[in-house]
């Protein structure tokens, strides 16, 4: 959640509530050194705990929001990822996939869009302008291998953010607008033991398949997204809405040959 301070002293972080992970300790430890980069560079940040899918957690942070800082400009809504459970492969066939697993993967990358979209952009509404980014994935446009339940979760959350745009531009304000970015392949937690080979750090083949089908030759890194969603969070984008923006080295452009 950003708030963009109405003397034009730049930007400033809010209040969110983040998804509970397993290792809090670490996840903790990112957001300690986020919000210490923020104030570092003469911002204002904070940090609130709790799940998006927590009863309570997303209205509690948003009216901190609203004593701390008064609006919401920005919601960047970044709950997602997958589960091992919820991934087909030789040890694990898709019909003996847990129902639970598909769920919560469905809910996360779902809902935890839907939920903070609904209680920050009532804020949003009241005043008539916003902006909204989702996270979506490669996966949204071609479902990949073995990740059913992701892939469906992601193309959904593409068909969520334009309705939303729609819905949120005919019936509140056409200055809410409503995007997402749609990753390539970048290395992380939720997708390591996919990639990468724990004994050695090497590529799995999955992993060295990605990077050949990925024209630029390479994974991601988290900087490559920032220029793209600073565009659509900004009145450069202030025209576009309903779109989903690949930042993915020209993996959905590549077709093989």
């Amino acid at each position: 959640v950003v708030h963009r301070h109405p003397a034009g002293a730049g930007w400033r972080g809010g209040l969110g509530a983040g998804r509970r992970w397993r290792r809090r300790w670490r996840w903790r430890s990112r957001r300690r050194r986020g919000t210490a980069g923020i104030g570092g560079g003469g911002g204002e940040a904070g940090v609130g705990g709790g799940g998006v899918g927590e009863g309570g957690a997303l209205e509690r942070a948003r009216d901190e929001v609203g004593a701390r800082l008064g609006r919401v400009d920005v919601l960047i809504n970044g709950a997602g990822g997958n589960l091992r459970e919820a991934t087909a492969g030789a040890d694990r066939a898709f019909f003996d996939l847990p129902a639970e697993a598909l769920r919560a993967v469905m809910d996360v990358n779902v809902m935890g869009s839907v939920l903070p979209s609904q209680v920050f952009g009532g804020m949003m509404a009241e005043r008539g302008e916003g902006v909204i980014v989702n996270v979506s994935s490669m996966a949204s446009f071609q479902p990949l291998t073995r990740v059913v339940g992701y892939s469906a979760a992601k193309a959904a959350l593409n068909n969520f953010t334009q309705w939303l745009a729609v819905h949120l531009a005919t019936t509140c304000s056409p200055r809410i607008r409503v995007n997402a970015v749609a990753p390539g392949f970048f290395l992380t937690e939720q997708n390591r033991f996919l990639l990468s080979r724990a004994e050695d750090g090497g590529w799995t083949e999955r992993g060295r398949q990605i990077l050949d089908h990925t024209p630029m030759g390479r994974l991601g890194e988290p900087d490559d997204l920032v220029g793209t969603v600073v565009w659509l969070v900004s009145g450069a984008s202030g025209f576009v809405t309903g779109v989903v923006v690949p930042v993915d080295g020209g993996f959905s452009a590549f077709s093989g040959v």
